[in-house]
């Protein structure tokens, strides 16, 4: 192993750390579930792309190669997907977006939703086209 691959899975392992790190915080410091999502998820997946990536150049067998990149491409297709899905679901449910939001563009858009954004009742008004 050269001392540039050497260097370059040092560099992705702890690039990949900071990003897992930065995730963590996100979760800590953002106000509403949807700002924190969107840190786990982004953070999240880049820190174990770049950790899985480093993992492959170490270990250099054909078997484990191929699994750290199937689980790669595994996780860049559901972990976003899963955010979304979660997002959606906490949105319909009525959780309420954070104060500094600055606008609901699915507000009226999406039936369904039980509270309005700032988290009072609101009652669903009968939808014409639907009767």
């Amino acid at each position: 192993m050269t001392l540039l691959v050497q260097i370059l899975m040092v560099v992705l392992a702890v690039a990949g750390t900071a990003l897992v790190l930065l995730g963590a915080v996100g979760i800590l410091v953002l106000t509403d579930v949807y700002t924190r999502m969107q840190a786990a998820s982004k953070a999240g997946s880049l820190g174990a792309a770049c950790i899985l990536l480093s993992a492959a150049m170490y270990f250099s067998e054909l078997e484990l190669v191929v699994r750290a990149l199937t689980a790669l491409v595994f996780l860049m297709l559901t972990i976003p997907v899963a955010a979304h899905v979660l997002g959606r679901a906490a949105y319909l449910a009525g959780v309420p977006l954070a104060k500094e939001s600055v606008m609901d563009e699915l507000h009226g858009r999406v039936e369904g939703r039980t509270n309005s954004p700032g988290g009072q009742d609101e009652p669903n008004p009968p939808d014409p086209a639907r009767e």
